[in-house]
């Protein structure tokens, strides 16, 4: 016999309001692909869309306010991908910083702190460390750029100690949404002058050859493929994590 009484009922599928304060638990999905270091083995995704780039598989859960328990989750790559002039990946530069704030949140440390007894403890044995970490965030709802997905509940980004909202969220207590404006859409370039030879009968430049660089269109997915559930990391560090 199966008692289901004390059964937790489904939670609605409604997303968490944009602009939410609240304390979220961070946890790291393995990927499988190694990291730099021993304690970073398997735990790196791969990318989907053919490109280099490696990442952290995010998952986080609140754990405070009328929200608690709601999880939501998001990509950092760690390597891979464009780069700079010094050929640093540019999405590691910002997972990096993003990352950095979730230490200072985490451990209350003023962002500005650089003395020693500071920077020793945003040094990490490697990425892994990260995974149980609990800080102060701003949810956002970030709108879906297919027609095949929903929007999605994402980080906006990492409160940290001094903002009047941190210490509210630490302990606790609710605060006021506060959704962030819209950000500009990017505008679509004009389109480009036809070449000088089309539809004038000449032959000496096929449509076919002009277009040689083009990428070959993609075939559509029959369907949408189910959300692999790898299996989540311990707790890094006490002293970050505890």
């Amino acid at each position: 016999m199966y008692d289901m009484n004390d059964a937790e009922l489904p939670r609605s599928s409604d997303l968490i309001p944009d602009g939410t304060f609240a304390k979220v638990t961070m946890i790291i999905r393995r990927g499988g692909i190694d990291g730099q270091g021993e304690i970073d083995r398997g735990l790196l995704k791969a990318s989907r869309n053919g490109s280099d780039a490696k990442m952290i598989d995010a998952e986080f859960t609140v754990v405070t306010g009328p929200h608690t328990k709601r999880k939501f989750w998001q990509n950092f790559t760690v390597a891979g991908g464009k780069v700079d002039e010094h050929g640093v990946s540019i999405a590691w530069k910002i997972s990096k910083g993003t990352f950095r704030a979730m230490i200072d949140s985490a451990l209350g440390l003023d962002p500005n702190d650089m003395s020693e007894a500071a920077k020793a403890k945003r040094v990490l044995r490697g990425l892994a460390d990260l995974s149980g970490i609990s800080f102060a965030a701003k949810i956002c709802v970030e709108p879906s750029k297919s027609a095949d997905y929903g929007d999605a509940n994402k980080l906006e980004r990492v409160v940290l100690p001094g903002e009047p909202e941190y210490a509210r969220i630490m302990a606790g207590e609710v605060v006021p949404p506060s959704p962030s404006p819209p950000r500009p859409q990017r505008q679509s370039p004009p389109p480009a002058a036809p070449a000088a030879w089309a539809n004038t009968g000449a032959t000496g430049a096929p449509a076919a050859a002009a277009r040689s660089w083009a990428p070959a269109a993609a075939p559509s997915p029959a369907g949408i493929a189910p959300r692999p559930q790898p299996s989540p990391l311990t707790s890094g560090p006490e002293w970050l994590n505890g």
